[in-house]
Order: C-alpha cells, then sequence, then structure tokens
C-alpha cells in the first residue's frame, strides 16, 4: 500500500462514475454482454487473468464483490483473497481445496469447534485423516508428519483459550517438510497481523466480526499467496462459495473504521484486563502479563491485540459463575464477537470441543468476554457489581 493502513481504508472504492462515496450494489445472476463476441473477450480475459474480476456469470461475482476483493487484498498483501458467505465456509475452502483421499492434517487442539468437527469427523469419511497437535509443545507437530501429511492449519489465539504459538517455528517445521499451511487470523486481522506476508500459504478470517463490526452481515475471506491460488480457485468454482454483493457491500463500508473501531476495542479491553488481574479466582486469558510465554509470542508477531478475551474462574460453585454472567447489564449473551456491542458467555463443551491438551481443571471454569466499544469505565462498573455473585 502506498498510504498508510488507516488512511487507505478511508479513501478506497470510491464511486467517482456514480459521484458516490462508496460503491454501488451490483446484483447480477445473468452478467449481460452486447454480444457472443464480448462474452469470449471476457473470457478470454479472465483465462489470462483470473483475479482480474471478469466475469461471464452471477456466482462468480460482480463489481461489488470484485472491490471488497481488492481492497482485502491490499490489507492482507496477498496473492489474492477469496470470499464466503461465512466465516465458517473460508475454514472449509481452505482445507478442501488442498487435501484429498488418503491424505492427512495436522492441526491446533484449541481451534473453532465447528472446524474440529469438520476435520475430525466430516472428513474422516472421505478418507482424509486429522492428528490434533499440542500449541505448549510444537515438536508434536513434527513428531505427527508423515508422508501423507499435507496441511498444518493453525489457530492463533488458540479459540477460546487464548493459547499463542511460536508461529515462526510452525513456518519453519512446514517449510522443511514442504507442507501447505493455513492459520485462522479472526482474532488479529491483517491490522495486527499479515500471515501471508509471514510466510503462511493461507489465512482465514470471519468477516462477520471485526470486518463488518455491526452484527449484521455473515461473511469470510481467505487470502492465499500464488502457490496456492490455482487450487483454491478450482474448488470455489465447484463448490459454489461466494459471497453476495449485499453483504460485500456492508462488509466493505464496515472495513472503512476497522482501524478506528480496534484500537477502541483494544483500549478497552486492556482496562479491563488491567481491572480483572486484580481476583485471584480469576485467570485471564489475553496477552497482559510481560512474563507470560503467551504474551511474549504476541508481542513477537502481533501489533495490536483485539478486545476477545477468556478468563478461567475457579469456583466450586458452578450457578455462581452463571449467575456472574447472568448478571452482567452491559454485555449481551449471544454467539459470535467483533461487533460494537459487549458480550458474555459461559462457555461449556459444545463450545470448546473436546480437547486432547489444555482442558479445564477441577472447579475451573470458562468465561468468554469480547470487550465493546462502550465507555470502559461503565463496563469496569458493570463487571465489578457483577463479580459479587461468584462464590
Amino acid at each position: 500500500m502506498s498510504s498508510s493502513f488507516k488512511t487507505f481504508l478511508k479513501h478506497t472504492a470510491k464511486d467517482f462514475h456514480n459521484q458516490s462515496v462508496n460503491p454501488p450494489v451490483v446484483r447480477a445472476s445473468t452478467i449481460i454482454f452486447k454480444s457472443l463476441q464480448d462474452i469470449r473477450k471476457t473470457q478470454a480475459k479472465a483465462k489470462k487473468n483470473p483475479i482480474g474480476g471478469h466475469y461471464d456469470y452471477g456466482r462468480q461475482g460482480t463489481s461489488t464483490t470484485y472491490i471488497l476483493q481488492k481492497i482485502l487484498t491490499k490489507l492482507e498483501e496477498s496473492y489474492h483473497v477469496f470470499t464466503t458467505p461465512t466465516g465458517f465456509g473460508s475454514v472449509f475452502l481452505s482445507i478442501i481445496s488442498v487435501v484429498r483421499p488418503g491424505d492427512e492434517i495436522i492441526i491446533s487442539d484449541p481451534v473453532y469447534s465447528p472446524t474440529r468437527v469438520l476435520t475430525e469427523k466430516f472428513l474422516k469419511e472421505f478418507n482424509i485423516s486429522t492428528v490434533f497437535y499440542n500449541p505448549h509443545d510444537l515438536n508434536s507437530i513434527s513428531q505427527n508428519i508423515t508422508k501423507k501429511t499435507k496441511l498444518i492449519y493453525v489457530e492463533n489465539p488458540g479459540s477460546n483459550t487464548f493459547e499463542f504459538q511460536d508461529l515462526r517455528k510452525i513456518i519453519s517445521i512446514a517449510k522443511k517438510n514442504r507442507i501447505l499451511t493455513a492459520i485462522d487470523n479472526t482474532w488479529a486481522t491483517p491490522y495486527y497481523f499479515k500471515p501471508i506476508k509471514f510466510g503462511f500459504d493461507m489465512s482465514i478470517v470471519s468477516a462477520t466480526k471485526y470486518y463488518s463490526g455491526h452484527s449484521d452481515v455473515m461473511g469470510g475471506s481467505l487470502a492465499v499467496n500464488k502457490k496456492v491460488f490455482n487450487k483454491v480457485k478450482i474448488a470455489e468454482k465447484m463448490i459454489g462459495l461466494r459471497l453476495g454483493p449485499d453483504d460485500a457491500y456492508l462488509i466493505t463500508r464496515g472495513l472503512r473504521t476497522l482501524d478506528v473501531r480496534l484500537d477502541r476495542h483494544s483500549e478497552n479491553t486492556k482496562k479491563v484486563a488491567e481491572f480483572l488481574s486484580k481476583f485471584k479466582k480469576i485467570k485471564l486469558l489475553y496477552p497482559y502479563k510481560k512474563n507470560s510465554f503467551n504474551y511474549k509470542m504476541w508481542k513477537k508477531y502481533y501489533s495490536g491485540a483485539s478486545g476477545l478475551m477468556g478468563l478461567i474462574i475457579k469456583s466450586k460453585n458452578k450457578n455462581s459463575v452463571r449467575k456472574f454472567v447472568n448478571s452482567l447489564k452491559l454485555f449481551g449473551h449471544g454467539y459470535s464477537w467483533g461487533g460494537f456491542e459487549s458480550l458474555a458467555l459461559h462457555q461449556e463443551t459444545v463450545e470448546t470441543g473436546k480437547r486432547k491438551y489444555g482442558n479445564l481443571g477441577k472447579d475451573e471454569h470458562l468465561v468468554r468476554l469480547h470487550i465493546g466499544l462502550e465507555d470502559s469505565s461503565d463496563l469496569i462498573s458493570d463487571i465489578k457489581q457483577a463479580l459479587k455473585h461468584l462464590k
């Protein structure tokens, strides 16, 4: 990018033809041409430049979706970005593009629960096997590599439990063994970390979260390098995973303020973390403790931290933990995160998935907080009154 991240987001994709600050929503199933010759010319252009936005059918996209892809490609500093109807659609596309029956996947244990089900159960029926590695012992990756290993899949930090890993070591292992890599980068977004530039082959972001920022749209992005582009392009075409123009418009609009919102999320979360760190019954799952391994790994690779954190609460009374969560007045209770509002969930096994490593100890309870854009002092006051219910 010639300009800074912040400036680029404010000035990109203006439509001077229609005199509009934001690009128009173009909805089309049929892409219409003046003649058969024009169709053939467009198809020839698409063959010569497959990332150029030359479409002959609506499933491939419209100018609205193409504009979003161009913006995200610059933000990611990648070869190309594919967009999907949901964040999980991008997870599926990344994996199904590069693995085939008989292949093996090595995946981080604290991965998003649906990703775990996809790899551990669904793909197993297609003779694709999965091994989960210990995020605290990356030698467990090397120990599980075989001639059949095709992909190392990382989620960083870990879903719900926020383990930060040594990403350079993972890339080194993968390159040494000529294995492809993918990372779910939803927590950080390319604002705080750019996986493709760092060396990953694929980078997933749930656009439902911070890209949108307003809890009213679903979508996903899959950034790729040139090495895997053709594989993903073929899979995307065969499966038909494509984001619609209305959702693309809303995500593009949300991106205008991505930096402003993330800065505020981060600022608020640091203040909340500082407050919660004073309570002995609570272990914070957030990169705030400077002598911790998680902090060192976060600081080594990331330029900032977003608004999602975990709490491990020590209590013999599970109901009091639930009461703590239910007593929060400024925190909504619902799935997803990344919007302007604060959210709280008491995490059960159904949210985290049954893991091989890092399960909770006796009388430990996991709570996930998304710190929104409200006044931080109000959020802290709300948490303070709710903590009185913990026993």
